[in-house]
């Protein structure tokens, strides 16, 4: 049997990592057995769905890397199709016309909560032929009344609903419109889908699913419903957890790299291994590691691995990830070192891009002030003549690099019998404008001579007008 597996998303805002793992988990055992995966925009929800929540799924699948194989399909797209299975469902007499007001609905409800029963509808219009023919009804499939519906869930098990527990729900409105588990059923089937992987908010869709499905003699598929998301406090992820859209994530300068990783593992092990490759995760992903337990956003975790990743990745990835930060940070590279080689002297010192972005910016740009707490602690006038013969030595050196550099500091420590931290310091911040930057060499080769020389003459000039004040 050939796998085809589908992500399904409704257009109705950003794409949500919870969504995103869901994605990733049906691209992944679709990848795993050689089949396709598919695409499906369900925007039947005509009052919430938007282009810009299409945009977004869109844009946050790319950024992700889930390539679909088919797809997308846009279920506003078909709406004839779902048309003539709901006739098909009426001519076979698996459906039927309900013809009840909301004030009898609500009647309904009201004397079955009374009763101490479970409100549902009553069937009341299920084998009746006493048509209207001027009042407006909805169409209900015809649930089987006796029996049960058998789930054989590929993560939670085996799970079993009486059909009696089941009513007749609504499959298309009254202005003729089909309504999502309708779409999902005729989708699924007319697509070929054998393995349908969602959340499992969706467990109690699936048995009326798999009856419509049935009675339509179509192919039922495998079911693997994934639990939730939860934030720390063991509630339902949400947008008071902080960032729960993907291209959030990525605007807080994470990789899709340490995204894909991270939300793998929540949910799905392989012994005690932590880091995946893509390609080891196709080789290794098994919907019977998933597991049957809710699982626990933790964004320390998340920011661990984008760690990992910004020192292990090729440096060139890196780069490609970080232009898009350098844009939105308006951070001009063009004049300056290679940004590869940036990123090569900051990856150990940054958890994130946009981190990265913000504390290279130096590379690249002059400043016009120091940070004050560094300057007060290390641009004192003590430090003016190791400054002074620094600044003399760097000026004079035939080759501007890192071993040139780091010799000359060396001198100037040791004509003045100084240790390296009192010359260090007070050029690192002349350099840098704070206290904090790579090795010191590095830094100094890659902000380069004029630069570099230029920020000297700065340093002196504030530890002079210092001295003149004290």
């Amino acid at each position: 049997m050939s796998i085809v597996t589908r992500f399904a998303p409704s257009p109705t805002g950003y794409l949500h990592v919870g969504g995103a793992r869901t994605a990733l988990y049906s691209w992944l055992y679709s990848k795993k057995m050689g089949g396709k995966f598919i695409l499906r925009i369900e925007d039947t929800d005509l009052e919430r769905s938007t282009q810009a929540s299409v945009d977004a799924i869109l844009q946050g699948m790319d950024w992700l890397g889930l390539d679909w194989d088919d797809g997308p399909y846009y279920q506003t797209k078909r709406f004839d199709l779902y048309k003539e299975v709901i006739q098909q469902l009426l001519d076979a007499g698996k459906a039927y016309k309900c013809f009840c007001t909301i004030e009898e609905l609500d009647q309904m409800r009201e004397a079955q909560m009374a009763a101490g029963e479970k409100p549902r509808y009553n069937g009341m219009w299920r084998d009746r032929t006493d048509h209207p023919t001027d009042k407006p009804y909805v169409i209900r499939f015809k649930n089987p009344q006796d029996g049960t519906v058998v789930i054989d869930d590929l993560i939670k098990g085996r799970i079993e609903i009486a059909n009696k527990e089941l009513d007749d729900l609504i499959i298309a409105r009254t202005d003729g419109s089909p309504t999502y588990n309708l779409t999902v059923v005729v989708d699924d089937w007319k697509m070929g889908i054998t393995h349908v992987i969602r959340g499992d908010d969706h467990v109690n869709n699936t048995p009326r699913q798999m009856n419509i499905l049935a009675a339509l003699g179509a192919q039922i598929p495998h079911y693997a419903h994934v639990p939730m998301i939860l934030g720390d406090d063991g509630k339902r992820l949400s947008k008071r957890h902080g960032a729960v859209g993907v291209m959030q994530y990525r605007d807080n300068g994470f990789l899709p790299e340490a995204l894909l990783n991270y939300l793998v593992r929540l949910g799905w092990s392989h012994g005690d291994q932590e880091i995946f490759s893509k390609t080891e995760l196709v080789e290794l992903f098994d919907l019977k590691n998933c597991n049957r337990a809710p699982s626990a956003f933790n964004t320390e975790k998340l920011i661990w691995l984008n760690q990992h990743y910004i020192k292990t990745l090729p440096v060139e990835r890196v780069a490609a990830e970080l232009e898009w930060h350098l844009q939105d940070q308006q951070l001009d590279t063009s004049k300056g070192p290679a940004i590869t080689e940036v990123i090569k002297v900051q990856a150990d010192r940054v958890k994130t891009l946009k981190e990265l972005v913000q504390v290279s910016r130096y590379f690249y740009e002059d400043f016009t002030a120091f940070d004050e707490a560094s300057a007060k602690k290390h641009l004192r006038p003590v430090a003016a003549e190791a400054l002074q013969r620094v600044q003399q030595k760097l000026s004079t050196l035939a080759d501007w690099t890192a071993e040139a550099i780091h010799q000359a500091i060396q001198a100037t420590a040791e004509e003045l019998e100084l240790g390296m931290g009192k010359v260090g310091m007070p050029i690192r911040v002349a350099v840098s404008g704070a206290g904090n930057s790579p090795s010191l060499e590095l830094t100094l080769a890659l902000v380069g001579r004029e630069r570099a020389l230029s920020r000297l003459d700065m340093a002196l000039a504030f530890i002079a007008e210092r001295a003149e004040q004290a």
